[in-house]
């Protein structure tokens, strides 16, 4: 931290970002129309720097932990020179917008006082449906991410305050439910909105040099506090293997082979040798890979780290192209739940090893998503 910032003022800032980042998430929450975001609360929240960096997340979904800098850098640079007031941006595709699956939409606005940008309010939460083969969107037998719904770039959901009716009639025609899921488009944009809001109230407060400055030096406050975690782990190469029973008439175990290594303050997480991408939707694009280790390392790490970026930066994925942790299009990678609790797992059984008072035990393997369907008059 900068000796001239005053750290009384770093921890007001600090709770103003993360207060803002959950009452995005309670307005996403108590608007949505669907089951899944309104009562499984599958969706997160974020304040994120003029940069993309995440300031604070809501306490959502721990899958989504650091979730949001892939796709706010994709985006940023995608609309160099074309970001302005009032504008709100969608996108889920994983390889088209460094999205998590196509369930997961990503609605995103900036923050501008005057003329400048600065920062964000992101949210990003599943759908109920995104057509594809099957309701619900989440085929296992799915071959290539064509099959699996709609595919969405990052676009303007709405130019200088005016929504995009045309793009919302394209999703509404590629979806079974679009009452449900235009109703949690538009719960994104007032969570959004709010988060806008309460983003600009700090920078007229405080000023516009004041909270970036801050907003700097809580990055570096989290990553400080990350590196002291990380080097009371004992040093060395922990590895864990484990495996998916496999896909198909004549399943082949899908396996994952994790080495995690600690170095002073650092720590490389290396999937060198998990098994190759399959043509069924576990698949994982790195970005999503690259939360699930997010999570299960922030897990171990004392409860006043921040939940923003900084806390990512001492930490180190390797995933080689192509394997089921980090997919080449066009792979599948709906049902891609399912491999990040294998991720976590394969995380947790190295670092038991290492500091097993701090990692949970063995658990079922992931959640069960049983899903009924039929057809009406």
């Amino acid at each position: 931290m900068r000796a001239d910032l005053d750290p009384i003022l770093l921890e007001v800032l600090r709770n103003a970002f993360e207060s803002s980042a959950d009452q995005m998430a309670l307005i996403l929450m108590r608007t949505a129309h669907s089951p899944i975001v309104r009562d499984a609360m599958d969706f997160s929240t974020a304040i994120c720097d003029a940069s993309g960096q995440n300031l604070a997340q809501g306490l959502t979904t721990p899958m989504h932990l650091g979730s949001f800098y892939d796709a706010m850098r994709h985006l940023i640079a995608q609309y160099e020179g074309r970001i302005g007031p009032g504008d709100v941006f969608i996108g889920n595709d994983p390889y088209l917008a460094s999205g998590q699956h196509l369930p997961d939409i990503y609605v995103v606005r900036p923050v501008f006082r005057g003329a400048r940008l600065c920062g964000w309010a992101a949210t990003i939460a599943h759908h109920v449906d995104v057509g594809g083969l099957v309701p619900g969107s989440n085929s296992l037998a799915a071959t290539e991410i064509h099959q699996e719904g709609l595919r969405l770039p990052f676009l303007k959901l709405a130019d200088r305050g005016v929504v995009n009716s045309m793009l919302m009639d394209v999703i509404a025609a590629n979806v079974r439910v679009p009452d449900q899921v235009l109703g949690d488009i538009h719960a994104q944009m007032a969570a959004c909105l709010a988060g806008d809001r309460e983003l600009s109230a700090l920078l007229e407060r405080y000023g516009v040099d004041t909270v970036i400055a801050y907003g700097e030096s809580l990055q570096d406050y989290s990553e400080r506090l990350a590196r002291a975690a990380i080097a009371r782990i004992p040093p060395g190469t922990w590895r864990f293997s484990d495996h998916i029973d496999g896909l198909g008439e004549n399943p082949q175990p899908i396996e994952f082979h994790v080495a995690v290594t600690v170095r002073g303050d650092e720590i490389t997480v290396d999937w060198t040798g998990t098994s190759p991408q399959v043509k069924g939707g576990i698949n994982t694009p790195l970005s999503f890979c690259k939360s699930n280790v997010y999570a299960a390392l922030r897990s171990i790490m004392p409860p006043e780290v921040p939940n923003c970026h900084g806390y990512t930066r001492p930490i180190h994925v390797i995933a080689p192209e192509g394997s089921v942790l980090n997919a080449r299009y066009p792979a599948p990678c709906g049902a891609r739940g399912i491999t990040g609790y294998r991720i976590v797992d394969c995380i947790f059984g190295a670092l038991a090893q290492a500091v097993p008072d701090l990692v949970a035990a063995d658990g079922a393997g992931g959640s069960t998503l049983p899903s009924f369907s039929s057809t009406w008059k």
